[in-house]
C-alpha cells in the first residue's frame, strides 16, 4: 500500500486550514507544517504540559507531494524571489509620504518568507506598521529617520526559537536599539516578537535540531529549561505557527493591544480564528 493517497488527502486538509479563515496566504514551510499537525494531531494537549513534536513527514516527501498540486491550492503564495524580498525601500516607499513623518513602530522579522506572507496578508496595513526582511538591513536612512523622529518608537523583532533567531534579535538590538549603535536612531526600544523555547513548547511546534548544541551566550532573560532547550541543540521555527496564530499575535503586539474603531477584512478575519480558538502565543 502507498501512503501517497493519504499524503494527498492530508495535504488537502492541511491546505484548507492554513488558508482559514477567510482565505488567507501562506508559504509553502507554513503549509508543511500544517500538514504536521493533520497527521500528528497531538498539538491539541493540554498547554500546562509543555512539550514540543517530531515532525511525522520528512520535508521532501512533503515537496514531492506538492509538487503537482501547487495550481490547486490559491492561498499557497509562490517561492521567494530573492530580487523581490521585502526590504526597506520598496514596499516602505510606495507609501507615498510615510518617511515625511515620525513612524512609531517597525517590524523586522528574520526569515524573508514570513515577511512575504505577512505583507501579503496586509498586516502592514491594518497595523500601520512597515515590515522588512532582517537580510534587507541596515535600514533605509529615511526609515531609521522617521523612527527617530516619532520619539520612543518600537522595532519589533520576529524570529525563529534557535541560535539564529536569538542572534538576529540581538543584532537589531545592538544596530538600532537605545543604547546601540552610535549613529543609530535615539530613543528606538527593539523588542523580541518570539518565538522563544516556552511558546514553542506551550503551543507543542513541531521541532527541529540544529547540526550541534548551542555553546553561546543567551539572553538574561531566558528561564533555565530555555537554556538546556537551546543548549540540547533544539530549533523550531517561526513557520510552525498556524498562519492565523501568527497574524492575530503580530497584529495584537505591534499595536499594543489597542484594538480601535476600524475594522478591516484583515482583522475581521483574524477575529473569525480568534473566535475559532487560534489564540496567539504566551506573551514572554
Amino acid at each position: 500500500m502507498t501512503l501517497r493517497p493519504l499524503l494527498d488527502g492530508a495535504l488537502t486538509l492541511a491546505a484548507d486550514r492554513a488558508g482559514a479563515p477567510g482565505g488567507l496566504r501562506y508559504t509553502e514551510r507554513q503549509l508543511y507544517y500544517e500538514l504536521c499537525r493533520v497527521l500528528q494531531p497531538l498539538h491539541a494537549g493540554p498547554r500546562r504540559i509543555p512539550y514540543t513534536l517530531a515532525p511525522p513527514v520528512r520535508y521532501g516527501r512533503f515537496a514531492a507531494a506538492l509538487a503537482t498540486r501547487r495550481d490547486e491550492l490559491p492561498g499557497l503564495l509562490p517561492p521567494l524571489d530573492p530580487a523581490a524580498a521585502v526590504t526597506p525601500g520598496t514596499r516602505t516607499a510606495a507609501e507615498g509620504d510615510l518617511y515625511d513623518y515620525g513612524l512609531p513602530r517597525l517590524l523586522v522579522c528574520q526569515s524573508p518568507a514570513i515577511a512575504a506572507m505577512l505583507v501579503a496578508n496586509d498586516l502592514h496595513l491594518e497595523a500601520a506598521c512597515p515590515i522588512v526582511a532582517a537580510d534587507g538591513l541596515p535600514l533605509d536612512p529615511r526609515l531609521t529617520a522617521a523612527l527617530e523622529r516619532a520619539g520612543d518608537a518600537v522595532v519589533h523583532v520576529l524570529h525563529d526559537a534557535s541560535p539564529a533567531g536569538l542572534a538576529c534579535f540581538e543584532r537589531v538590538r545592538a544596530e538600532y536599539g537605545s543604547g546601540g549603535a552610535v549613529d543609530g536612531p535615539a530613543g528606538v526600544r527593539v523588542r523580541s516578537m518570539g518565538l522563544v523555547p516556552r511558546h514553542a513548547t506551550a503551543l507543542h511546534l513541531t521541532t527541529g535540531r540544529g547540526p550541534h548544541a548551542y555553546r553561546g551566550l543567551l539572553p538574561a532573560g531566558l528561564r533555565p529549561e530555555e537554556r538546556a532547550w537551546l543548549g540540547g541543540g533544539r530549533t523550531v521555527e517561526l513557520a510552525a505557527v498556524g498562519p492565523a496564530r501568527l497574524l492575530h499575535t503580530a497584529i495584537r503586539q505591534v499595536r499594543g493591544g489597542a484594538t480601535g474603531p476600524r475594522r478591516t477584512p484583515l482583522r475581521s478575519r483574524v477575529r473569525t480564528a480568534r473566535e475559532a480558538g487560534f489564540l496567539s502565543w504566551p506573551t514572554p
